[in-house]
Order: structure tokens, then sequence, then C-alpha cells
């Protein structure tokens, strides 16, 4: 195991077997383009070992320039291409292969196609030495691959994480750390904040209230909360990756923990991606969502009742207590499906003493 900068890594893949990958890709390039002479493009910085070990092993005449691009921040995609250095060779009417360390979303990729399909090559092909295939959804055709790896972020080879790693020969992935980790829904009235604070105990988790993570911080002027004020204050929605950062200063809190119960997020699928990009950066990732699920009408009787002693306004009025019932409805349904894709949705009758709801959650965690 190794450790860079605050995260630890362990051996995936060894050096002899990356060199038997980087021996099968030179086999079919020198057969397809022995009598091309070839541009070769190496995306900088993480390519420059593989660019290497195949221009050694290439044996015809061929070119090569690099291009140097960003797209990550840590062990997270930005989604955005950031150009260093262009590229400064005219390649109309070439053929171009291009060299990546390794292709994952997709999006540096297919940058680097566009621009050199509009500046006139004859002929694109490429090849890189990791293909995480079963989250590329682009349309560029990789036309070679040394090796399919599972959605691991991985260092070595040439990969870094916030600049280390690049030099190892071997090739490591980030320690998976064993966590529960749930989102928790349920309706108005469901219980829910009763039984997040049961399970928080039972089960030593860090309860993380959304509700509660942005009154401490606005409260207190923290730099989030200062931020987030000024989006509230205009009457906008406060944006996704405020948020994620604020929950993100909480999980950094408890770098022990033995899991987490997010209540009040995601409410949507880009934040349920940004929850499991923000998790993935800690080697783990959301274990379940569990949501209570109450019928109708004794939610509204349950409202109805508190009303009386809440002096709560929006638990008075049954006509508000419908129409939350129902925002809640639509705001969960997407995130049903999003995580019933994913076989991590499970839902919990909520109807009874509180105990025995707690008894029917902890069948579900217990399995997880």
């Amino acid at each position: 195991m190794i450790k860079l900068h605050d995260l630890e890594f362990v051996p995936f893949i060894t050096e002899e077997t990356i060199e038997n990958a980087i021996d099968t890709i030179a086999d079919q390039l020198n057969a397809d383009l022995f009598d091309k002479n070839p541009v070769f493009i190496g995306v900088l910085n993480g390519a420059f070992m593989f660019v290497s070990e195949i221009l050694k092993r290439f044996k015809f005449d061929c070119e090569v320039n690099f291009v140097k691009l960003a797209s990550y921040q840590g062990t997270q995609t930005t989604n955005e291409i950031d150009e260093r250095i262009g590229l400064g060779q005219n390649i109309l009417d070439r053929t171009v292969v291009v060299l990546e360390d390794i292709v994952d979303t997709g999006n540096t990729i297919t940058w680097v196609h566009k621009t050199l399909k509009d500046a006139g090559c004859k002929e694109i092909k490429v090849a890189t030495l990791f293909f995480k295939n079963e989250v590329y959804k682009k349309q560029v055709t990789i036309d070679y691959y040394g090796l399919s790896i599972p959605n691991k972020f991985i260092v070595g080879y040439g990969l870094d994480y916030n600049g280390l790693g690049r030099n190892l020969t071997d090739v490591y992935q980030l320690k998976s750390i064993k966590m529960t980790n749930l989102v928790l829904f349920g309706p108005p009235g469901a219980g829910k904040g009763t039984q997040a604070e049961v399970l928080k105990e039972k089960y030593d988790l860090i309860h993380i209230s959304t509700g509660d993570v942005f009154r401490y911080n606005i409260k207190n002027a923290t730099e989030l909360g200062t931020l987030a004020k000024s989006f509230i204050d205009k009457g906008q929605l406060v944006p996704d990756e405020v948020t994620i950062d604020m929950l993100n200063a909480e999980v950094d809190k408890n770098p022990k923990a033995n899991g987490f119960i997010f209540d009040g997020f995601p409410r949507t699928e880009a934040q349920a991606d940004a929850l499991s990009a923000l998790l993935k950066t800690k080697g783990s990732e959301v274990s379940a969502m569990v949501a209570l699920e109450v019928d109708d009408e004794v939610l509204v009787q349950r409202l109805l009742e508190r009303g009386k002693t809440s002096g709560r306004p929006d638990d008075a009025d049954e006509k508000v207590i419908r129409n939350r019932i129902k925002v809640y409805y639509e705001e969960t349904a997407i995130l049903k499906e999003y995580y019933q894709k994913q076989n991590k949705y499970f839902g919990v009758d909520g109807v009874g003493n509180i105990q025995d709801i707690t008894e029917r959650l902890s069948q579900v965690i217990d399995q997880l």
C-alpha cells in the first residue's frame, strides 16, 4: 500500500501486465500504419510514459507531438477541458494517432478529436492504455486500448493524484473504505428525523442534515455560508456546487467515520451524481437510499395532530400539508428511479411505533 497526500492506494496492475498490453497495441499499430507515416500526438501529462513505450516499439517512419490538457482536480473530473499547450504542427491530410493514458468519460478525447478534425486530418485513430468502457458514452471510436478497467480512481504509469504518483511503474487503485452511507428519505410526518437520530446512535454514523448545514454556515458567516446567503437573498437557488462543498466540509470533519446519513440531499439526479463523486474521493459510495413509506391519509392526520402542539402553521392547514406531500413525491420519484437502477433503493413501511420502524430499517441496513 502507498499513501499520496491524504489518500491511500493499493496495488492494482503490475508493470509486467502493462508492458504486455503495450506490446499488443504496438503490434496492431505496426500492422495498420506501416505505410502511413503517422503523427503520434500524446496527451500530457498522463500519457508521457505510454507515448515513450509506443514509440520504442513502432518500427516505421513517424512524427510525434503533444498537447497538454486537464479535466481532473484531485480525484474528480471537472467535465471541462483546460488547454495548456496546443498543437503546433500542420496535420492537414495526415494520419494522426492520439495516445491517451486513460479514457473514462471521454470529454478529453472528444475535444481532441474535434480539434484534429477541424484541422483537416485525413485519418484519426485513438489509442489508450486504460479504458473505462462502462462509463464511456461518447461517439468517438476507441481504436486501440490496452486494458479495460472498472470505474476506479488509479495512479501510476503516468497517472497522478494531485501531482503525485506519475513515476510509479505499477498502477495502484484508491483504497476502498468500508462505510455505510445512507440517503434517508421520508415524506413530511413520516418520522424521518426521529429515525435518523436512532440510526445514528445504533450504527455510529454521522447524521448530516442539509438544512442544519446551511443554517450553521450562514449563521457563522463561513465563506460558503456567505456565498449561499448571497443567492438566497436574491431569491435564487443555491448552486449544487456550493451545497456539495458544504457537505464535503462536513464529511472532512469526520475522517474516521463509519459512515453518514444524508438527510435532505440529494434532491436531483445531478446532486446524486455529485454526492457519488464526493464519496468516491473518500474511497466509498452511497450504500442505499432508504425511504419511509406511509399512506397519505396517515401522514395528513399525523401532521394535523402535530400542528396542535408544534405551533407550525404548515402543520395546521390540510391543503398545505397535502401539497407538501405532493412535492415530496415529485422530488423523490427521480431519485427513486436513479437508485433503483443501481439496486440501491429500499422502501420501508413507516407505520407503527418507533421501535418497530427502527427494526425494519435495521433489517435493510444489516444486509448492506
